[in-house]
């Protein structure tokens, strides 16, 4: 099974005919986007982790990250290795060193959990052909529009610009890719 490493595009609303949906994250890979749609407290996380967001407390995955370089492991990547009836599957490749021995262990997860954490520790996002085969979409198909292209075209500063705040902005395309 061939993959190929993914990048986070961003985090945002899918928007249908029925208007503004789910929160959804858009992988970029292999020229295409792969949407997954996640709950709001996902994609919250995820942003917070893309923005470098300071918290007083840590949040669930933050915590998470800790607990594992406390007990001595690491997060080495994320695999969405399978889509089936419209959910998608991951793993969390792991190593942990004791005694001077190296454990690998694979863990069983929500995409969107994975993701999260990848963003964490900068880690590798994996995703299989089969996966990208059946839910990559075109990013001219979803609407999409690249912030730093956008900017470029626009010749507009980061501070002049906010693709996230336009309530009337419909976001990620006119249809649902699904």
């Amino acid at each position: 099974m061939a993959t190929h490493e993914a990048t986070v595009e961003g985090v945002g609303v899918g928007v249908g005919d029925d208007g503004p949906g789910h929160p959804v994250v858009l992988l970029r890979v292999r020229e295409e986007l792969v949407p997954i749609f996640v709950s709001a407290d996902q994609a919250q996380s995820m942003q917070h982790a893309l923005d470098g967001t300071p918290f007083e407390r840590p949040l669930t995955h933050d915590l998470f990250v800790d607990m594992v370089a406390e007990f001595g492991a690491a997060i080495d990547r994320i695999r969405i290795d399978d889509l089936a009836d419209g959910t998608f599957y991951a793993k969390i490749d792991t190593e942990q060193y004791g005694d001077d021995e190296r454990t690998e262990m694979v863990f069983d997860a929500r995409p969107s959990d994975g993701i999260a954490l990848a963003l964490r520790v900068d880690c590798p996002i994996i995703v299989s052909d089969e996966v990208i085969d059946e839910a990559g979409r075109d990013p001219d198909e979803l609407g999409f529009v690249d912030e730093e292209e956008a900017r470029r075209e626009h010749d507009i500063g980061d501070e002049g610009f906010d693709f996230d705040d336009d309530e009337d902005d419909p976001g990620f395309g006119g249809d649902d890719p699904f």
